[in-house]
């Protein structure tokens, strides 16, 4: 068990909360999806060092240029809706996570920036600055990821949220494509979570030096403890945010 027990109850309760109101109002939903796709894709790319803000983010992804903003962080933040929207139809159908699913997700993060290599495995050794591991040679690729997939077939009986941070963790510590890693890890964060019926956890731009603390401890030395607590809380704040729109307290 990696989440305290505390923060265990609190998700669990809070999901109930919001299970019991299933279905969900339509206008309400798509309203709520279109506010946690808008963050999660500003915070997504500005951890990796995009420097659209917020709005300015919300006005390139309603299909306006903003001026003195490169072509790439233009991209780069339709492209994370675009994946956002590819995850959410792989939720609805419940397709199980594969290697090609993996591909697909990495394609759409860099379409248009470096179509040689989206959606395919780097053909080159890397290191990752400030880590305190290094990725596993080009070579050994294939085998990494048949055994993340492997892994993740066998990891069924997790809690959701701890399954979700460890198989982004162990995805990231690959690192299979030469960019976007980053973005594609927290994809497949959510697609977890949300296939169990979690809202998505949005890391937050202003917490990037403890989450990558935490994902170096997890890669460095085992120890998921610190990375699932950070995504833990980032859930609880997403169903926060349901849980206020749709049951507001008195």
């Amino acid at each position: 068990m990696t989440l305290e027990p505390a923060l265990l109850q609190t998700l669990d309760a809070k999901k109930a909360r919001l299970d019991a109101l299933r279905p969900l109002p339509q206008h309400t939903l798509s309203s709520l999806r279109e506010k946690l796709t808008l963050e999660w894709t500003y915070h997504s790319n500005a951890i990796e060092g995009n420097t659209l803000t917020l709005r300015e983010t919300k006005v390139v992804l309603e299909g306006i240029t903003v001026g003195g903003k490169t072509l790439r962080e233009h991209f780069e933040a339709t492209n994370h809706r675009d994946a956002i929207h590819y995850v959410e139809a792989v939720v609805a159908k419940n397709e199980p996570l594969t290697e090609w699913l993996i591909r697909n997700i990495h394609s759409l993060v860099l379409k248009g920036i470096d179509d040689n290599e989206a959606g395919r495995y780097r053909q080159e050794n890397v290191v990752i600055a400030g880590a305190s591991t290094t990725p596993p040679d080009f070579l050994h690729l294939p085998a990494e990821m048949d055994t993340l997939i492997r892994w993740h077939e066998e990891a069924a009986g997790m809690h959701p949220v701890e399954r979700a941070a460890e198989l982004h963790t162990r995805f990231v510590k690959i690192h299979p494509f030469v960019d976007g890693n980053g973005r594609t890890g927290r994809l497949l964060l959510n697609l977890e979570l949300m296939k169990a019926g979690f809202p998505p956890a949005i890391i937050r731009k202003e917490d990037r030096l403890s989450y990558y603390d935490a994902l170096d401890d997890a890669c460095a030395n085992g120890d998921y403890r610190a990375i699932t607590r950070l995504v833990g809380e980032a859930v609880e704040r997403s169903l926060t945010t349901y849980l206020d729109v749709l049951a507001p307290r008195a």
